[in-house]
């Protein structure tokens, strides 16, 4: 017994030892040795658990604590939490965390980290802000970094207003996040000059340490460059964003969650344009853990995007197996419903995709805004102008918007139902009058409605409407005078007695220069004045009268020679000649002379001289009688052989045809 304590002893001190160097593989083997003397040495049991968590051997940490957990009991409640969060057991680690009977400063940190796992950021927030009120440490920094880091997802995600925690700027973490938070308010110029801050703070940070790298410095950078590139993207400077997009891609950072979301900003600007790029960069989005680096909204927007990229590479079975599983997981969100429309309508199935929306609609009324608008535009694609028309009439959210009013009005007037039209009218202007009489829209909708029925002829029904716009202002004279044409039809004496309220005519005259105003750049005509000629006002001589202008005198048309004055003109004379009736085609000519044809060494003329056949002369095929059966008619004397029309070209002057190589080497045939 003496031997095995002396033994266990040293275990002990190498134990101790190799903790303080950091060599927890040795400890590892160490304590081995003292749990194989005693397995319930609880302190053995706490070192290997510390020594285990330390290699990343998380999940082999947590079988020991589970197997001696009635040992250890609440001993380790912070070393089981912190593995289950690390082995992506969240929900686990948050119970571990709830159920331990005291909450020490450490646990309340994990507890930090595991709530902004969660995406539950209020609860997030009020435990990093009680941290930084009770503790004084050398991890106050880190603190307010990740306070500051909720406070921007909440800005992101949540869409909540931005809180002023009065954090400070001093590090390019801290800086990062406040971009962050103003990219989630909007404020892009704001958030990109912040974000050129943190780089500036990054880089002057790290060059001070000997051991960092210029490329250590641009991997650390790669964050900040990619959501200054995002931030160009949305301020639609998109080739400013895919350049920095791509050094970020080229660096290949080991965060697989930046990879992934700057794959997908890529794969957003490059929609149906270059394909081949997107496919290869939806390969980084796929990578392993990114589920557990990113948002769920993040995750979300990515999954979408696969579908939409499945859609434009003409894959119908993969964009509709994406878009189901979408639906699936977010049973009331339209966009995975939009994309299996969109890819039905690129079928040409619009019917089906119609009623597919309509479904959709039925089943979530709070999404049936965007549903019903893309409903009206496939009725509209198929032609069906008048069920557009009803199904935009039942959004009841836009049903009295200004472009609401204009498009169905400009739809109906397509269709040629004015009543239809005129009706859009004046439901628009009963809810104006009654929710904002007299307001700016209010009166603009009454001119438009007035200015409609004025231009398709319902005078009567405008008189309503002018009289209205000109109680709101009688020193309209341009409604004043439109209201008098419109009672002339209707009632003289009304008319008669609005027109005394116009001005009088010199009044309404204009000090205008006419010929000021003729002379002027913009006149499209001028009235030229004649030249003076000198004498011009000299006196007459008597007896000599006005000179009057002599008038030319137009010239008759010409007439084509042989021209019948008496013959019926041809009807079809303005016809093209293929197209009038009479015409029988071109006659055939005679055929071209073919070179090159014929006996060798014959020429075209020779040929032609030659044929016995297309001579007047030429004797029949049959013998004349008194005639030697076998004789043959003689040759011109004046037609030269074939063979001595061209002398042979000596030996010098003959071109050679060049040889062909023979294959196979030297041996071959």
């Amino acid at each position: 017994m003496a031997s095995g304590g002396g033994s266990v002893a040293s275990l002990w001190t190498e134990v101790n030892r190799c903790g303080q160097n950091g060599d927890y593989t040795r400890a590892l083997k160490a304590l081995t040795k003292i749990l194989h003397e005693n397995r319930d040495d609880v302190t053995a049991l706490n070192c290997k658990i510390v020594c285990l968590v330390q290699n990343g051997s998380f999940k082999e940490a947590l079988n020991v604590m589970n197997t001696h957990s009635k040992l250890l009991s609440g001993e380790v409640v912070f070393e089981k939490a912190y593995c289950e969060y690390r082995l992506n057991r969240v929900e686990s680690s948050l119970k571990t965390i709830e159920a331990a009977p005291e909450q020490t400063d450490k646990l309340k940190e994990l507890y930090g980290q595991v709530l902004y796992r969660l995406e539950r950021y209020d609860e997030c927030r009020s435990v990093y802000t009680d941290l930084i009120r009770n503790s004084q440490d050398e991890y106050e920094e880190e603190r307010k970094t990740n306070l500051a880091a909720v406070v921007a997802a909440m800005s992101q995600w949540e869409e909540g207003p931005l809180e002023d925690l009065g954090l400070p700027e001093s590090t390019y973490e801290l800086c990062y996040n406040s971009a962050c938070a103003l990219i989630g308010q909007g404020q892009l110029t704001e958030a990109l000059n912040k974000l050129r801050q943190a780089e500036e703070l990054c880089r002057i940070s790290l060059s001070d340490d000997s051991d960092v790298s210029e490329e250590d410095i641009e991997s650390e950078l790669a964050v900040i460059h990619s959501q200054m590139a995002y931030v160009m993207q949305l301020q639609g400077r998109t080739d400013e964003a895919l350049q920095l997009y791509n050094q970020v891609i080229k660096l290949k950072p080991s965060d697989v969650g930046l990879l992934a979301v700057t794959a997908n900003n890529i794969i957003t600007i490059n929609k149906d344009q270059n394909v081949f790029d997107s496919k290869k960069k939806v390969k980084l989005t796929n990578a392993e853990g990114v589920e557990y680096k990113l948002a769920r909204k993040q995750l979300q927007a990515i999954d979408f995007n696969k579908a939409l990229l499945a859609m434009y590479t003409n894959q119908a079975d993969q964009c509709r197996k994406l878009s189901s599983s979408l639906q699936s997981q977010n049973p009331g969100h339209p966009r995975p419903v939009l994309i299996q429309v969109a890819q039905l309508s690129r079928e040409k199935q619009h019917s089906k995709a119609i009623e597919l929306l309509q479904q959709f609609s039925d089943q979530h009324p709070e999404s049936a805004s965007g549903i019903k608008l893309t409903m009206a535009q496939l009725y509209l694609v198929q032609g069906h102008v008048t069920k557009a028309c009803d199904v935009l009439k039942s959004i009841e959210e836009f049903k009295y918007k200004s472009g609401m009013i204009s498009a169905l009005v400009t739809m109906y007037s397509h269709e040629e139902d004015i009543d239809s039209a005129i009706d859009i009218f004046k439901q628009a202007i009963e809810h104006y009058q009654s929710e904002q009489p007299g307001s700016a829209a209010h009166l603009a909708l009454v001119r438009e409605a007035a200015n409609f029925k004025l231009k398709y002829g319902r005078k009567k029904e405008a008189i309503t409407d002018l009289e209205q716009l000109w109680k709101q202002n009688t020193n309209d004279i341009h409604t004043l005078a439109q209201l008098i044409s419109a009672y002339s039809l209707v009632d003289t004496d009304k008319a008669k007695s609005l027109s005394k309220h116009l001005p009088s005519p010199d009044k309404m005259a204009f000090n205008v220069d006419v010929d000021e105003l003729e002379n002027s750049h913009g006149a499209t005509y001028v009235r030229k004045k004649a030249a003076k000629v000198p004498g011009e006002n000299l006196p007459k001589e008597q007896g000599q009268g006005d000179l009057k202008m002599k008038k030319k005198k137009k010239k008759k048309g010409k007439l084509p020679k042989n021209c019948d004055l008496g013959a019926t003109p041809d009807l079809e004379r303005w016809m093209p000649m293929r197209e009038r009736t009479y015409y029988r085609g071109k006659k055939k000519g005679k055929k071209k002379e073919q070179i090159g044809k014929g006996t060798q060494g014959a020429t075209a003329g020779a040929s032609a001289e030659l044929d016995a056949s297309k001579t007047a002369s030429s004797p029949p095929t049959s013998p004349r009688p008194g005639s030697a059966a076998g004789t043959s008619t003689a040759a011109p004397s004046n037609v030269v052989p074939p063979r001595q029309q061209k002398p042979a070209a000596s030996g010098a002057t003959r071109k050679k045809a060049p040889q062909k190589k023979k294959k196979g080497g030297k041996g071959g045939w």
